[in-house]
């Protein structure tokens, strides 16, 4: 279960304030990338959510959206979230679009970090803080887990709310990723302005409709 380990250790190098960052759709065929940024106050973090936060692919859907809404609302938690759109995607690449939407994320939380603790092991070139990357640093960071939330939540609402409009493509199960049944619905239907033409493997599915 994560903790405040490596919170505490960036707080004596860096400073007091410390944030998580971590994405959300970095792998689906359809949908932006969506990044979450969270600072967390130890002495005033709720024990629900000092028990109960985590990779949130570790946690249910009801889980998650019961610890996002307690994130958005309790004392000692400043959370963000930050977007990239497909556009910027297929213009940018996935991995700079992700770095931007985690920029966009802590540029979100209204005060700069002394320090970012980013999950994975690739830093962006150029950030609102300094950064230290983290692997499987939800696993392991109460404020990386935080932010895991805080991304993949609004993502899967963005989706769902995106496949209300194209039915056909399940978004609201497969949240944009590339099951069976959406690329059969893409081979069907044609693709969406939502789906990234830029994706390896995608543009040969692309052009066979």
């Amino acid at each position: 279960m994560p903790d405040f380990y490596l919170e505490n250790d960036a707080r004596s190098r860096f400073g007091s304030k410390v944030a998580g960052v971590d994405e959300a759709g970095r792998g689906p065929l359809a949908g932006p990338v969506v990044a979450g940024a969270a600072l967390l106050d130890p002495d005033l973090l709720p024990d629900a959510l000092f028990h109960g936060l985590n990779d949130s692919k570790k946690l249910s859907a009801s889980r998650r959206n019961a610890l996002f809404s307690m994130l958005t609302s309790s004392p000692g938690v400043v959370v963000s979230v930050g977007i990239a759109s497909v556009e910027e995607i297929d213009r940018i690449n996935i991995l700079r679009a992700t770095h931007l939407a985690m920029a966009r994320a802590v540029n979100g939380l209204g005060v700069c970090p002394d320090v970012a603790l980013i999950d994975g092991n690739q830093a962006p070139k150029s950030f609102p803080c300094p950064v230290m990357c983290v692997v499987k640093g939800d696993s392991l960071s109460l404020s990386i887990a935080a932010a895991s939330i805080m991304a993949k939540v609004t993502r899967d609402r963005m989706m769902e709310v995106l496949s209300a409009d194209f039915p056909a493509y399940g978004w609201d199960k497969n949240m944009g990723y590339g099951t069976v049944a959406h690329r059969e619905a893409i081979i069907r239907h044609g693709p969406t302005p939502h789906h990234r033409r830029s994706f390896a493997g995608q543009g040969s599915l692309f052009e066979s409709v």
